[in-house]
Formats: C-alpha cells, sequence, structure tokens
C-alpha cells in the first residue's frame, strides 16, 4: 500500500486521530488509487468525494475499533 499512510490506532498513535489525519490518509489512499498527485480539473470534484467518502469510512472504522489492550477498556 501507500507507505505515507500511517496508522491511526493505538498503540501507534497514542491519542484519537484528528480529522486532518484521517483526511490526509484518505488523500492518500485515493491519490494512490487513482494514479494522481492531483487531479485534473475536470476530475476534481469527484477526487475530492473520494477523499470525502474514504476519510468517513476511515473514521467510522476506527471510532468502532476494538483495540484491546488500550488504557481505556484497561481501566475499565
Amino acid at each position: 500500500m501507500c507507505r505515507s499512510i500511517k496508522t491511526l490506532r493505538p498503540p501507534a498513535l497514542p491519542e484519537e486521530a484528528t480529522e486532518d489525519e484521517i483526511r490526509a490518509a484518505a488523500l492518500q489512499y485515493v491519490r494512490k488509487v487513482s494514479g494522481f498527485r492531483a487531479p485534473a480539473a475536470h476530475n476534481k470534484e469527484v477526487f475530492e468525494r473520494a477523499v470525502a467518502a474514504v476519510a468517513e469510512a476511515t473514521a467510522e472504522l476506527l471510532s468502532d475499533l476494538e483495540v484491546r489492550g488500550t488504557p481505556a477498556q484497561r481501566a475499565g
């Protein structure tokens, strides 16, 4: 996959991922699968929609994951 996409969950990221971190990962993913660093004007809208959709799916995934051994789960 794309080496510049970092892991956005504990323990790799000690705190909850920010919207900016999630969007940056989504942008890298869309760039990788589309083969475009920046889309041409006629593809800009579809490119941005894809980034938004991937960011939304990523945020949902991160919020629903159960990561064993995280401090919040050990305390409970």
